[in-house]
């Protein structure tokens, strides 16, 4: 049921005014990646966006200095994904770093209160007592209009810190720190809520130093960056020229072993070595790990492993955390063998499927479902969205994960201005966002979102292709490369890792560990032999011993037994 993919090489030669200090292939990798000056790959701290470009910014920096100089109780209200968890470490670190003796957190839960700042979340801090004078959100608030509104009305005051897309109005807080909020003039429109933050604490920073009441030994912001990087991967945001900084300088933090304790921790259980890391283990060791509490169970596990000081603390919520990953992936398998059989049920092929997905199964896990949604993306090439069963029994809470070129938040916008009432609660960005309806109306938003999806895009969108970097010359396939590209990130979002495509001879092929193909391979020009290995393959592979392979993959060096070789990651491979 696969698409079958159609491989897209770029074919960008780079500028001859810039890049002449670097190899061939860098130059042609970096123009690929729209990079047109050497300015573009300079990654220290003095080249990031200045905060003051921020809209609100001064606003929000008078009622935090106000909160320090008054000693006043302040409450961080985060997320329950690793963007939220890192936002909420950097602002409970960095408010306390600036001063601020009685600030506390809490995360809404993805079961019971669901997204954001919700009138619930502030009902029950009125019962328990403890109602802030300062309520700060972190990744979360810019459509909270009803929460910001309870809040008010129960004496706080509020600071909006986020980088989701707005609404038609905003929220009547007291202060509202987005990128992407109308007529805010900031640089960087990809800023993660971490980044957001960040920026919130060193526009502080400055106002205190100007005031002469910024504490001493001054300090150092810079210590937070693991955690801003943690976040800006893990959320998956475009790491355009200011996130690239925010990211390598954070990587920088984490291989020295300056990093916090929790996310040396994450990598221990991992099975890491901090000292040679790369953007690729922060999105995909360290961030799924702290996902799993939130989808799971409760991201204050995870918030704590970031604050912990004690590495001895930091390690045990550290295998806490693991032991959710791992139960998350039992979990997001079986779940996806289920929503294969649901595919199959429908007796398509994949020209016949909705141009928009909504699937939906009762015995699905709200804590996956956004995993299984980008897995069935992934299979078809299309605008997904997976429901799961709300607590109540009368709603369905969906997840959506979109392809590229098609905004999936204004998709879901476009729905609810043609059927008013049919979506009673969603957001998100351009690739992912979440949503609720009515389990009844389930029907009536799959056809409505197809409808939108197709008025977006044209068949050809709806192509599954992979864009590579093209074939590695003669002699740049060697391990010298893998470590070359290991060190010219970081690699993410809208800079995407280098992969290359060619067409080998395949001497053996074997599945190793849980349906893991390992194929020992030799290109097609006669070159020494490499050894490949493509994850997850299942065990019913093609022999391509007969036919030979064309190749997706990516050079990487491999440590065994003290040995280390080159070895092709494989993304995809097909019969030639």
């Amino acid at each position: 049921m696969t698409q079958k993919k159609i491989l897209r090489r770029p074919g960008v030669s780079a500028d001859p005014a810039w890049g002449k200090n670097l190899s061939p292939l860098l130059r042609r990798l970096y123009a690929a990646r729209g990079v047109t000056s050497d300015d573009e790959l300079t990654y220290t701290l003095k080249h990031l966006a200045s905060p003051l470009q921020l809209r609100g910014i001064d606003r929000a920096v008078e009622l935090l200095a106000g909160a320090i100089a008054q000693q006043q109780k302040v409450l961080v209200l985060g997320d329950f994904d690793a963007d939220g968890a890192t936002s909420t470490a950097v602002a409970m670190l960095g408010l306390s770093m600036l001063g601020l003796a009685n600030v506390d957190f809490r995360v809404p839960s993805r079961f019971s209160d669901g997204y954001g700042l919700t009138p619930g979340i502030i009902h029950r801090l009125t019962e328990e007592g403890e109602v802030p004078d300062l309520l700060v959100t972190v990744d979360n608030g810019i459509s909270a209009h009803e929460g910001i509104r309870a809040a008010r009305a129960a004496g706080m005051k509020v600071v909006v810190t986020d980088h989701h897309l707005a609404g038609e109005s905003l929220p009547d807080a007291d202060a509202i720190v987005n990128p992407n909020q109308p007529e805010c003039p900031f640089l960087s429109k990809n800023a993660a809520g971490v980044g957001v933050m960040f920026y919130v604490l060193t526009a502080l920073r400055k106002h205190l130093r100007e005031c002469g009441r910024l504490p001493q030994p001054e300090p150092n912001l810079g210590s937070l960056l693991d955690l801003v990087a943690l976040g800006t991967v893990a959320d998956v945001v475009p790491l355009d020229h200011n996130n690239r900084i925010f990211v390598e300088q954070g990587l920088r933090r984490i291989r020295q072993g300056l990093a916090r304790p929790g996310i040396l921790a994450l990598l221990e259980v991992a099975g890491r070595e901090h000292t040679t890391i790369g953007a690729t283990d922060l999105g995909f060791v360290v961030g799924p790990r702290l996902n799993a509490a939130g989808r799971l169970d409760d991201m204050s596990i995870g918030i704590a492993c970031l604050l912990a000081d004690d590495p001895e603390e930091a390690r045990r919520l550290a295998r806490e955390l693991d032991t959710f990953n791992r139960e998350r992936r039992t979990i997001e398998r079986d779940m996806k063998a289920q929503a294969q059989e649901l595919l199959a049920s429908m007796s398509l092929d994949i020209e016949g499927l909705p141009w928009g997905l909504a699937l939906f199964d009762p015995e699905w896990h709200q804590g996956v479902i956004g995993i299984l949604a980008a897995r069935i993306r992934e299979q078809t090439h299309r605008p997904t969205i997976a429901f799961a069963p709300d607590d109540d029994g009368e709603h369905i809470k969906g997840s959506a994960r979109s392809i590229p070129g098609f905004h999936i938040r204004d998709a879901l916008a476009v729905v609810d201005a043609r059927h008013p009432g049919l979506l009673k609660k969603f957001g998100g960005h351009a690739m992912a966002a979440g949503m609720t309806i009515l389990r009844c109306d389930l029907e009536r938003f799959s056809d409505a979102f197809d409808q939108a999806v197709r008025d977006a895009l044209r068949p050809e969108d709806l192509e599954a292709a992979i864009v590579t970097d093209g074939p590695l010359e003669i002699g740049e396939l060697c391990l010298e490369t893998a470590h070359l590209l290991k060190r010219a990130g970081p690699w993410g979002q809208h800079f995407p890792e280098p992969v290359f495509d060619g067409e080998f001879r395949v001497i053996s092929q074997r599945i190793v560990g849980e349906n893991h193909l390992k194929l020992v391979l030799q290109p097609a020009d006669g070159r020494n032999i490499v050894d490949g290995i493509a994850f997850n393959t299942g065990p019913e592979v093609p022999d391509y011993t007969r036919t030979g392979a064309r190749v997706v993959y990516k050079p990487d060096a491999n440590t065994f037994r003290g040995r280390t070789s080159l070895q092709l990651l494989i993304d995809y491979l097909e019969p030639c």
